[in-house]
């Protein structure tokens, strides 16, 4: 069964849990802004909710960029971010060893992780690389090319250890959606004939970095509300923390869009300013 996108929580309903919620995470690309362009009321609901007194984190599937980049590119759109964000570059660290040598068919974002890791960076080029290569791992690219791949995918049939940032196919942009990490992962999956283990969300590896920021063992899930404009990712993430879980409908997922049934979600609004509304009880009206 599917539906689409008409809330069907009440102001009574919210209320039973929406003062308990001391965290919202929110992922980035269509939440808070669409290829860095913000999406309206998203800068000013992120405001809101520091002011009520709840943090508010930033977990991300976008691989590419290095922490500093994500937390540079929220400031110029007017939102602090020092220390809130999460990426699943970073979650790739608890993946790699110290000493090994990794190849990465990533951004800066994953080769940052995994120096950071204390492993070797292998910048994959598309030349063929000499000597041995302990792990692959693969996150969205914009250098991605027909080389890139052989390689990666000689290297990861080789070693049998490829990483994948994520699986997401696609991320939304002002003019429509482009091919995601999980496209590029997917391509280097079926050349290699290699099983990838995954890193980001809704995967353990980033639902264990976010639960520990939180809280390690005192992490309380009922304290945390996940928003996010994909089920299949954030909701199975929100599933995976055992929090709650807000669909916006500002990125892959539109107003038309029909949702399976099985992902259990608490709001589906249109954005972010709008589950803000309901959480701080300023929106008298059900969507």
């Amino acid at each position: 069964m599917s539906r689409l996108g008409v809330s069907t929580a009440t102001i009574a309903s919210v209320d039973d849990w929406a003062d308990g919620i001391e965290t919202v995470l929110c992922d980035l690309d269509g939440v808070i802004w669409l290829a860095h362009q913000p999406i309206a009321g998203s800068v000013e609901a992120v405001g809101q909710l520091r002011s009520s007194g709840r943090r508010v984190m930033f977990v991300t599937n976008n691989s590419a960029a290095t922490l500093d980049e994500h937390e540079q590119a929220l400031g110029a759109v007017g939102i602090s971010a020092r220390g809130d964000v999460v990426s699943s570059a970073m979650a790739v660290t608890q993946m790699v060893q110290p000493g090994e040598r990794v190849l990465v068919a990533a951004g800066r974002g994953v080769a940052e992780a995994v120096g950071h890791a204390g492993a070797e960076v292998v910048v994959n080029t598309g030349v063929p690389v000499d000597g041995r290569i302990d792990a692959v791992v693969v996150g969205l690219h914009l250098e991605f090319d027909y080389d890139r791949l052989a390689v990666a995918a000689e290297a990861a049939r080789t070693c049998r250890r490829l990483i994948g940032t994520n699986t997401d196919s696609t991320y939304p942009t002002p003019h429509g959606l482009l091919p995601g990490g999980g496209s590029i992962l997917a391509a280097v999956a079926s050349a290699s004939g290699v099983d990838p283990v995954i890193a980001g969300k809704p995967h353990q590896p980033l639902a264990e970095l976010v639960a520990s920021i939180l809280g390690g063992t005192t992490f309380d899930p009922g304290t945390v509300l996940m928003v996010g404009d994909r089920p299949e990712t954030d909701g199975l993430f929100a599933g995976r923390l055992g929090c709650r879980f807000a669909l916006v409908r500002s990125g892959v997922t539109t107003r038309t869009t029909p949702i399976d049934e099985v992902t259990p979600i608490d709001l589906d609004l249109a954005d972010l300013a709008e589950v803000t509304r309901r959480l701080l009880h300023t929106d008298s009206a059900a969507q």
